[in-house]
């Protein structure tokens, strides 16, 4: 399958650029098991790279330029200096590129000519699945084999979040980066994002299998209320730190936290402020859950986390919340959540293997009643992180 689309994209290159690639990559998308909006408040997060992402093939040139093309926007052709830092028109896609070597050079690199890239993704955009990040990986990925930079993978990870903080103007957490830089096949990463400490855990769920239900709408975490949450959370955790020796929401334990919460003094911050203290918890829990072998506690904590997503974080949506609502009756689902940011994008299921196809059935019949069209589904795995595949 891989060589497949390997042999389109060196195609499509050749008729794009009119010479041939010399190096192929890939970059997964990543789900979050649980662990949602912990991870710029200082929690724990359990995400996952999938076998599902963004396959390019690259060259350097001999002068300045960076020509980028996507098999996924066919009508764009996008050329810069590779020393101009000035945004693209149009949200072009192009700017996760600029935003990645901008990153890059504050660390340091430089890069003396520019090169050539075309892509295909096959992660839905705006899905929640984290596309964005994808794309931003396979850029750290191909500069560091073009230019022979001898970085380490951390900071490709770190120039990611650079490009889609300060570049994008979205203030995620690591998480999404971490876990497409660092994933390994059939291995879930347990992060600490207050200290990088990481753990792989095996991603063994028996006889059941993660599904990724997608309700197919639409969201921009630039246009969404992404930054507003991350805002509430600070704005909660700069009252807490009135009275409490705390850098962190995650510093914080539900006990504590519950017996301070009054300090906040305002409804609505206390309930994003519970949720992200809450789900640091419920996450350490998971972990704990998986690695005994204890499915039907890990979904239970699923279940759980969205429950808090739609309540106090108020991120979910009737997209979502179908999804999840009738994942959770059916009987062989111990537990679903959204993953992602949220306000559309995706959802999980843990279901029995052999009653997938009968889930899917279930979900789309009740989705498509209730909301008008039907979502869709992947049976994706759990895979490598960002990588160089090989040579052309």
């Amino acid at each position: 399958m891989m060589d497949e689309i390997f042999d389109k994209l060196i195609a499509a290159y050749q008729s794009e650029f009119g010479t041939m690639p010399t190096d192929k990559f890939f970059s997964p998308g990543r789900i979050n098991l649980i662990g949602e909006h912990t991870d710029y408040n200082g929690g724990h997060v359990f995400p996952a790279a999938i076998t599902i992402g963004t396959s390019g093939v690259a060259a350097k040139r001999d002068d300045d330029l960076v020509k980028l093309y996507s098999l996924n926007f066919p009508d764009e052709h996008i050329s810069f200096s590779i020393n101009d830092d000035e945004k693209l028109p149009n949200h072009a896609w192009g700017n996760f590129v600029k935003g990645v070597l901008i990153a890059m050079r504050q660390f340091g690199n430089t890069f003396d000519t520019g090169f050539n890239l075309l892509i295909e993704g096959n992660i839905p955009n705006a899905s929640g699945l984290s596309s964005s990040s994808s794309l931003e990986l396979l850029v750290g990925v191909v500069l560091k084999r073009l230019y022979n930079l001898p970085i380490p993978r951390l900071q490709l990870v770190a120039s990611g979040q650079r490009a889609e903080n300060d570049y994008i103007g979205v203030q995620t957490g690591i998480m999404d980066q971490f876990a497409i830089g660092y994933g390994e096949e059939n291995q879930a990463i347990y992060l600490d994002t207050n200290t990088m400490i990481y753990e792989m855990v095996p991603a063994d769920f028996k006889d059941y299998d993660v599904i990724i239900m997608n309700t197919n709408k639409r969201r921009e975490l630039a246009d969404s209320k992404y930054n507003e949450r991350v805002a509430e959370t600070q704005e909660a955790l700069r009252r807490l730190q009135l009275k409490l020796d705390i850098h962190t929401l995650g510093d914080l334990d539900a006990k504590t936290f519950d017996e301070h919460a009054s300090m906040i003094g305002d409804e609505t911050l206390i309930k994003r402020a519970r949720h992200a203290v809450y789900e640091n918890e419920r996450t350490i829990k998971a972990k704990a859950a998986l690695a005994d072998n204890d499915l039907v506690t890990f979904g239970a904590l699923l279940n759980a986390s969205h429950t808090s997503l739609k309540d106090d974080y108020e991120v979910t949506g009737i997209e979502l919340d179908t999804l999840v609502a009738t994942a959770q009756e059916n009987p062989n689902v111990l537990g679903a959540r959204m993953t992602g940011a949220g306000f559309g994008g995706c959802a999980i299921a843990l279901v029995k293997h052999d009653a997938v196809e009968a889930l899917e059935q279930a979900v789309e019949s009740a989705y498509v009643k209730a909301i008008g069209y039907a979502p869709a589904f992947y049976e994706t795995h759990i895979g490598d992180g960002a990588r160089f595949v090989g040579e052309v």
